[in-house]
């Protein structure tokens, strides 16, 4: 009887400790702790081992399809080594990480430090945010505060674009990257180099905070220190005196921003384009470059210049406005080309040669400045097709100590020299002697002709044309002045002075002493003399 009772009691013994490591690997699989954001669950694994290291050390070795859980993030892997007492697990291959359904990370090992929740990932890394997809073989993932960094270089991919650098910093809440350490950036649009830049995956916003090259698709290239470029929509806006150039123009200013889809650039704050092919600069607080159609719009105190053969032009107004169009020599004619969609006319900029024409418009205010000419008027029209610089509304021409006016007048000019000046109605000329003497001349229209910069033949045509002269004898005193009316009156000129006066047909005049000259016949009607309106200098033109 006694032996019966002692078989029964070491069953139940054996009984009672099967039951007890049943219950424990039931545990190890399916654990419920309370404090989930510290405690490693394991979920699931095709075989589980127990390695005891020391008294304080219990390894879990998890074998195949291994998972394990740490509240809203899940580890997956081919083996897991678990340390549930520190919350530490290395996970081998074919690592995954899933975090919150929202961040899903990949490796072939990875090193969980579960009380600070962060990840060390290691070969063929990749992280995605469903967005974006960053590549690298060393990461480190913090998922508390949901920033990735690498150090040892990397790329990411969002759609068709590529950004590769040595350092990156990802931050999974608001989506962006800071790019670090030769970072280039490649899209069909776009190649973009510098060694800083932020960049989000979900807006495609790139941020340049260091010097940037960007060069797009048509060849045109952007040096930048800030600013920002939507990759998405085409829209940047840059700062610190950024450049843009092209095989035909220069464009710089405190800041530019530009719309790809309308081919618009906007420069603000100390502007500059420098039109190479037309030898033409323009400066202004604020020009609209058209690059679609080759134009430019200068405000806020523009001023161009017109640079050629070792010379320069200056031409400043409130507003100035340079057009382009191109011309067929072959056909003499101008080539435009129609745009179906807006049904509008548009200059074919593509094929821009020396053959293009550029020209001209200025409003209000505009002041020419050349070291052999000055010219003022309300507005202007130039083209560099005939180098004619066209004034209306009462404009006024300065040459040496000369003075011509009228209600319009051409100008033609060549290598930036005056070579012709046509004066279209109430034609208006003063050669000023002294403070009190002034050889005038005035009809209906105005030819002058010029020789070295200066004037040398002048033909005045009115109803009838009339003229003061003070004319010299031979040792160059004056004998009087001359008051003489007729159809025509040409005007010779001698080393810069007026030296002959003839007149043709119905010619009617006074010769009056030089003493006895009575003031009210020593001005013609509507006299004049607009010194104060004269440029001096180009430097005035900035002002």
């Amino acid at each position: 009887m006694q032996a019966i009772k002692k078989l029964l009691l070491i069953r139940l013994f054996k009984y009672f400790i099967a039951i007890s490591i049943l219950s424990g690997m039931g545990r190890a699989y399916a654990q419920t702790p309370q404090d989930t954001t510290r405690t490693i669950e394991i979920v699931k694994a095709d075989r589980l081992r127990q390695q005891t290291i020391d008294s304080g050390t219990t390894l879990r070795m998890l074998i195949g399809h291994a998972i394990v859980k740490q509240a809203s993030t899940t580890l997956y892997g081919d083996s897991i080594v678990l340390n549930q007492f520190t919350s530490i697990a290395e996970v081998f291959g074919n690592v995954h990480i899933n975090d919150n359904d929202s961040i899903n990370t990949y490796s072939q090992y990875l090193k969980y430090i579960g009380k600070e929740r962060i990840a060390y990932l290691k070969k063929n890394v990749k992280l995605t945010d469903g967005k974006a997809t960053l590549y690298t073989d060393d990461l480190t993932y913090n998922l508390a505060t949901g920033i990735a960094t690498y150090s040892k270089g990397g790329r990411v991919v969002n759609g068709k674009t590529i950004l590769t650098s040595d350092d990156a910093v990802y931050y999974s809440d608001t989506k962006d990257v800071y790019f670090k350490k030769y970072v280039h950036l490649t899209d069909p649009k776009y190649d973009i180099v510098a060694d800083r830049l932020l960049y989000n995956t979900e807006t495609k916003i790139a941020t340049f905070i260091a010097p940037t090259k960007i060069v797009n698709k048509d060849g045109g290239t952007i040096r930048t220190k800030s600013g920002t470029y939507n990759l998405q929509t085409g829209e940047a806006l840059f700062y610190d005196r950024t450049n843009y150039s092209d095989s035909t123009r220069s464009v710089t200013g405190n800041k530019l921003a530009y719309d790809e889809k309308s081919g618009v650039l906007q420069v603000e704050g100390n502007g500059k384009v420098v039109d190479s092919l037309n030898k033409v600069i323009m400066i202004g607080n604020q020009i609209l470059i058209d690059k679609k159609n080759g134009s430019f719009l200068g405000t806020r105190k523009p001023v161009m210049i017109i640079y050629r053969n070792n010379d320069s032009t200056y031409v400043a107004g409130d507003t100035l406005f340079s057009g382009l169009r191109k011309y067929d020599s072959s056909a003499k004619k101008t080539v435009v080309v129609r745009d179906t969609i807006n049904n509008t006319m548009a200059v074919n900029t593509s094929t821009a040669t020396s053959d293009s024409i550029r020209y001209f418009l200025g409003f209000h205010g505009v002041k020419i400045y050349n070291d052999s000419l000055q010219a003022v008027g309300d507005s202007m029209y130039y083209s560099t097709e005939d180098s004619v610089f066209r004034l209306f509304y009462n404009p006024v021409f300065w040459n040496n100590k000369n003075q011509v006016s009228g209600d319009t007048m051409y100008l033609f000019t060549e290598k930036q020299h005056p070579k012709r000046l046509f004066v279209f109605f109430n034609a208006f000329m003063i050669n000023k002697l002294n403070d009190a003497m002034y050889n005038q001349i005035a009809g209906r229209t105005l030819n002058a002709f010029f020789k070295d910069g200066n004037i040398d033949y002048v033909r005045v045509k009115g109803s009838p044309a009339e003229s003061v002269y003070y004319p010299m004898d031979d040792d160059s005193a004056y004998v009087g002045m001359d008051r003489t009316k007729g159809d025509m009156i040409d005007i010779y000129f001698l080393n810069k002075e007026l030296n002959k006066v003839k007149f043709f047909n119905n010619v009617d005049g006074t010769m009056y002493p030089l003493k006895q000259t009575p003031t009210d016949q020593k001005l013609l009607k509507n006299f004049k003399w607009m010194d104060n309106r004269r440029p001096k200098n180009k430097l005035e033109l900035f002002e």
